[in-house]
């Protein structure tokens, strides 16, 4: 029988506690905060030697170009990757993956993976997989459970009951976040876990439980599935018939109602990062406890994480503290109080500020720009091209452009007319003007953009033809 084990990788989260890092359009799945890959791609390489399929990647679509070109660096090129056109939580996102897994065989087996997550010993991940999968071959819904190294408040808790075969037990109940005291008796006890997310089981099992439990749920994401559209590299899940869809998690909608679930252990060095505190928990360490990377010069520091990522960072004579450097923001924050940031976050927005939504230097389908300064009716952007790739066809009402090539050779098309540009040349696009930019080189094309008018906005594009489907 076709027992396919199909990769679910969630990747739909906009997290907020890892700011200035983290952003809302460049989360923390897609950041490199541990190690050279990011955390998305770590997630898929854990994969290799389980004998997965091709892996399903649910993401919103504000960061399907960024999936897919993360996935693309590491040789990944037949993924599927659905496109949520809004956040319904885990559940429905689990739904719409086991559909599509069903596709391939009604005996489909989806091992479903938050894309932020660490796992450190993979060796010990793939055991945990082989016992689920055992598992949920007999019907179960498998999830994982992480074997706790200390009294935990910031997770939920699995309370583990009989065993029905090797290294899998019944659940015997979900906690909620504990208190201190609480938490430090479930770590005496020996038989509770923190609740990793994870999760293993037959795409039918998991739809048969949501059609008990969550039948409207169940409709909404069949439908939304079956009136969602192909587009480029991605499938769109219809928002209309997903709009309806009701918002709950796997554990709410299923997981705590079903008389099949069970858990497995995993001591795999684990961590969500869900925070700097967290991060710096699982970072190597100087003689002092701090974890410091970049341009930093520190004296008499301890216990603190201080990243670098633009200029030089200068601390002297401090301690538990966080201190990481981007290019448009500095944060400090105790190390204490770093589940404050979402507040601090949140401030930024009610102020009318763009630093917790965009880095600086802003990923698009085609490369990416970086704002080297702004003023009154100007601004200056370094653009780069990947080769082979170009902008949308558009034009600006409120601007004009010029653009000097510092590197590569530019096909320009101004109204309709198309030039080469080389190194040390430039052109000018007057307000009005449809205009796009193609690199048909073999390297990367880099220019200096100088735009000047009563407006500067993103949202002054109105595109006329777009290669990668975008309307705006």
């Amino acid at each position: 029988m076709d027992h396919a084990l199909i990769p679910v990788i969630l990747a739909g989260g906009s997290g907020t506690r890892l700011w200035p890092l983290s952003r809302q359009l460049y989360p923390k799945q897609f950041l490199p905060l541990f190690g050279e890959k990011t955390m998305l791609q770590q997630t898929v390489e854990r994969l290799d030697g389980l004998s997965c399929g091709a892996p399903i990647l649910i993401c919103n679509e504000e960061h399907r170009f960024l999936a897919a070109e993360q996935l693309r660096q590491i040789g990944i090129d037949n993924a599927t990757i659905l496109l949520e056109p809004f956040p319904k939580n885990t559940a429905p996102a689990i739904a719409l993956a086991a559909f599509e897994a069903l596709k391939l065989s009604e005996e489909s087996l989806i091992l479903v993976l938050p894309a932020d997550h660490l796992v450190t010993n993979i060796e010990a991940f793939h055991e945990a997989v082989k016992h689920a999968k055992s598992a949920a071959i007999d019907g179960y819904l498998a999830t994982f459970g992480i074997v706790p190294g200390k009294p935990e408040t910031g997770y939920g808790y699995i309370r583990r009951g009989k065993g029905i075969k090797e290294a899998v037990f019944c659940v015997d109940e979900f906690v909620e976040k504990p208190d201190e005291t609480t938490a430090r008796r479930y770590l005496k006890d020996g038989n509770y876990y923190w609740n990793s997310g994870m999760f293993l089981f037959k795409a039918k099992a998991y739809l048969d439980e949501l059609a008990q439990f969550e039948p409207e749920m169940l409709d909404s994401c069949q439908k939304a599935l079956a009136e969602g559209k192909k587009d480029l590299d991605f499938f769109r899940i219809d928002p209309e018939a997903f709009a309806s869809c009701p918002a709950n998690s796997i554990d709410y909608a299923v997981m705590e109602k079903t008389k099949k679930a069970v858990v497995v252990p995993l001591d795999a060095g684990w961590s969500d990062i869900g925070s700097w505190a967290s991060l710096l928990e699982i970072c190597d360490k100087d003689e002092s406890g701090s974890n410091i990377k970049g341009d930093v010069v520190a004296l008499d520091v301890k216990n603190s994480l201080i990243r670098s990522e633009n200029r030089l960072v200068a601390v002297l004579g401090v301690e538990n503290l966080i201190i990481v450097e981007t290019k448009d923001a500095v944060m400090v924050v105790h190390k204490d109080k770093v589940q404050d940031i979402k507040s601090l976050v949140e401030r930024l927005g009610k102020s009318g500020r763009n630093e917790h939504i965009n880095h600086r230097e802003v990923f698009r389908p085609w490369g990416y720009y970086d704002s080297l300064e702004k003023g009154p009716r100007f601004q200056v952007k370094r653009i780069i091209v990947k080769p082979g790739e170009e902008t949308s066809l558009q034009i600006h009402y409120h601007r004009a452009e010029h653009w000097i090539v510092v590197k590569g050779t530019a096909k320009v098309t101004i109204d309709g007319k198309t030039i080469l540009l080389m190194e040390n040349e430039s052109t000018f696009i007057p307000i009005g003007k449809s205009h796009a930019i193609a690199n048909p080189g073999k390297i990367p094309l880099e220019l200096i953009e100088v735009q000047s008018g009563s407006y500067l906005g993103e949202d002054d594009i109105v595109r006329i033809e777009d290669k990668y489907g975008r309307e705006k």
